[in-house]
């Protein structure tokens, strides 16, 4: 078996801490490179990888568009690789093959109408939006930020012949936010390379664009996602110095100023140690978002973040991934996100869709003298942190960041999402426990997982029957199972208290009977939780810690006791560790082991609280609980696990509100829970 990526020869003087310069950059480049050109016997051989069975495409008996459509994504992506060497190196060869030839030839055979394996143009399909736009825009940002690559190879009567197809896809439907950047990268090429195009349709998706900024360098999208990071930020910042700045100044330094905002806490995303986080949509794609380290440097004035964390950061991203053999499938990034997981993947994705995870290695496009590469690597402001927890609040896309000097990982609280969905919907992301699928037994890692036990919903009949006396037959099976979240509010941040809401059945039908009102205090390591539920009917509900991979078939220790007013469980697996601890409103603790739904491994165990309330008219109850983790194999103090010194549950809060609390923790600090008015602060 062949071994995963090694950093040889470290240069620890300049990198302490990844031991990575800019001439490992290329030999990583060159090793993934190498092992995906096993696929590719000559320099006349297309680019295509293995079909990978699953929800992926190209699905069986799939049209042949949709395998041409999974070729090119993976001549287009692997080009994230192959470009910057090049640039570097234009003589380069993999496996006996000079990359620039191979690109070169490749890429014209693809858009040369009548060749073998051309792409089919827009008029030749059903007319609707297709992944031939997409890679078109990845394609022609890597081009436009370092066009010596192959564009400078064709001659004039080739690059004719080309610009049909170019042009075609490039004016072709899109569809809403990110996909019309897409577009815009296509015809700017065209544009800045003096062929004709709509030059009123470029100025349109760019003001579309432009709409969707939502404040704190963020744009909308499905709900808020990477895709701000890697899209909005990355692709428009190498558009504006490329072309927007010359063409369109006005609409370029409005982009400029997201971004300039993006980065105030763009670095608080990432673990200490440069992880990633797994979360929203598109997860194969892993570390496309730390391509905004070295694009950073692109932005007017210089980089706004400090050169050596930045790269401290973005080499420990690649090496989360590069230095893991299970993380190789076929030779290339398997689907999904340590290994192949197919409980995260969508059906967008192709075998070649990981390789758009390499955009980072645009930092080849940056002069070998850029601060990108000769500064010294630090850690930033994780050197300062101690034990102590930096929270960063991003309102306007409803974001919350905790950067924890305890344990050096990072967590995201998310709180505009418009549906159910783990990718989003989770109480909370780690970069060092990623997340676990949803269990339709209970006991889901770090949600709030509901199942219905009124017996109109058992029988099977609507449960709104009563409001019109006709009764609506519904599978009561689906009743029998739990569920998560269909929505999260947000809203807002008040007195260091976090305010969401969890709609764990959605409205106009279902909405106010079930919610449960989330109140979070974050503390080193953790979480307090000071939860109202206000589910109107009899039901059943757990909550979840992160999930315990079960590495090399090692199960988790599971320990439980109860001490005074608190039920204490944890968990442990060498090197990480969980706890959960219960002060109110929860009926016991309890573990379960998992199978199939953990990023790391077959096996994981998940800690949760559940609870049971068969009352007709169940009272609203305050749920508190804290949730801890680690990240080494110390036992849990006494300190750790009494976090909560006193709280005083109030019926009516001193601003007028039902069932609030008193906090104080063991170091002194008081918390006021007060949900006055929490519905009409709502976001989404």
């Amino acid at each position: 078996m062949q071994k995963a990526f090694e950093v040889k020869n470290p240069d620890f003087e300049l990198s302490p801490f990844t031991g990575m310069n800019r001439e490992h950059y290329i030999e990583c480049a060159k090793y993934i490179l190498e092992r995906a050109f096993k696929h590719v016997d000559s320099l006349e051989t297309p680019l295509s990888f293995p079909i990978v069975p699953g929800k992926t495409y190209p699905e069986p008996n799939a049209p042949e568009w949709r395998y041409r459509s999974a070729d090119f994504e993976a001549l287009e992506r692997s080009f994230n690789l192959a470009g910057p060497l090049i640039h570097v190196d234009p003589e380069i060869t993999i496996n006996g093959i000079k990359l620039r030839d191979y690109y070169s030839l490749q890429i014209y055979n693809a858009f040369t109408p009548g060749h073998p394996n051309s792409l089919p143009l827009p008029e030749d399909l059903l007319d609707s939006t297709y992944q031939f736009t997409c890679e078109f825009g990845g394609l022609f940002k890597t081009m436009l930020l370092m066009p010596d690559t192959i564009w400078s190879t064709y001659t004039e009567e080739q690059k004719n012949e080309m610009v049909e197809c170019i042009s075609k896809w490039g004016h072709h439907r899109t569809t809403q936010n990110n996909w019309r950047i897409f577009n815009v990268v296509t015809l700017s090429f065209l544009k800045k390379h003096g062929y004709e195009i709509d030059d009123e349709l470029l100025k349109s998706h760019l003001l579309w664009i432009a709409s969707y900024h939502s404040g704190n360098g963020w744009y909308l999208e499905q709900t808020y996602n990477y895709y701000t990071i890697s899209l909005f930020i990355v692709y428009l910042t190498i558009w504006n110095r490329t072309f927007g700045d010359e063409f369109y100044p006005e609409i370029a330094e409005t982009i400029e100023q997201s971004a300039q905002e993006l980065y105030k806490t763009y670095v608080n995303f990432f673990g200490r140690d440069g992880y990633v986080n797994m979360w929203a949509r598109s997860i194969t794609y892993r570390t496309w978002i730390s391509g905004g380290f070295p694009v950073s440097f692109m932005l007017k004035g210089g980089s706004p973040l400090d050169p050596g964390m930045a790269r401290r950061l973005c080499s420990g991203s690649i090496l989360q991934f590069v230095t893991r053999e299970e993380f190789f499938e076929n030779d290339i990034p398997s689907l999904g996100y340590y290994r192949h997981t197919e409980y995260i993947l969508q059906n967008y994705s192709c075998a070649g869709s990981p390789f758009i995870m390499f955009i980072p290695f645009i930092a080849l496009a940056l002069p070998a003298d850029s601060p990108f590469w000769t500064a010294k690597e630090n850690e930033g402001f994780w050197e300062k942190l101690d034990n102590e927890t930096k929270v960063e609040v991003l309102n306007n896309p409803g974001i919350v960041l905790a950067n924890h000097g305890k344990t050096g990982t990072s967590e995201i609280i998310p709180g505009k999402v418009y549906y159910q969905d783990p990718n989003y919907s989770k109480l909370a992301y780690n970069t060092h426990f990623p997340w676990e699928d949803h269990n339709p037994q209970g006991g889901t890692a770090m949600e709030y997982s509901f199942r219905s036990l009124d017996p109109r919903d058992v029988r099977g009949d609507d449960v709104n029957f009563y409001l019109t006396g006709h009764k609506m037959q519904n599978s009561s099976e689906k009743n029998t199972v739990f569920t998560t979240s269909e929505s999260m509010l947000y809203n807002g941040v008040r007195k260091d208290v976090i305010y969401r809401q969890a709609i764990m059945r959605k409205p106009p039908n279902n909405g106010v009977g079930y919610i449960i009102d989330l109140a979070e205090i974050i503390i080193p390591g953790g979480i307090i939780r000071v939860d109202r539920s206000r589910m109107a009917f009899e039901y059943e509900l757990t909550l979840g810690n992160y999930g315990l991979p079960h590495l090399n078939g090692e199960k988790a220790v599971v320990n439980q006791f109860e001490d005074g007013n608190k039920k204490v469980i944890t968990a442990s697996i060498p090197g990480r560790q969980v706890a959960l601890i219960c002060y109110n409103g929860w009926d016991e603790l309890k573990s379960l082991k998992h199978e199939g739904r953990n990023a790391e491994a077959d096996e994981s165990t998940v800690v949760y609280a559940h609870k049971k309330r068969t009352a007709k008219n169940p009272p609203m109850e305050l749920m508190i609980s804290v949730l801890l983790h680690k990240m080494n194999d110390t036992a849990w103090s006494e300190e750790e696990l009494s976090p909560i010194k006193s709280f005083e549950i109030m019926d009516i809060t001193p601003a007028f509100s039902a069932l609030g609390a008193n906090i104080i923790l063991n170091n002194g600090k008081k918390y006021e829970v007060d949900f006055v008015d929490v519905d009409g602060y709502r976001s989404c």
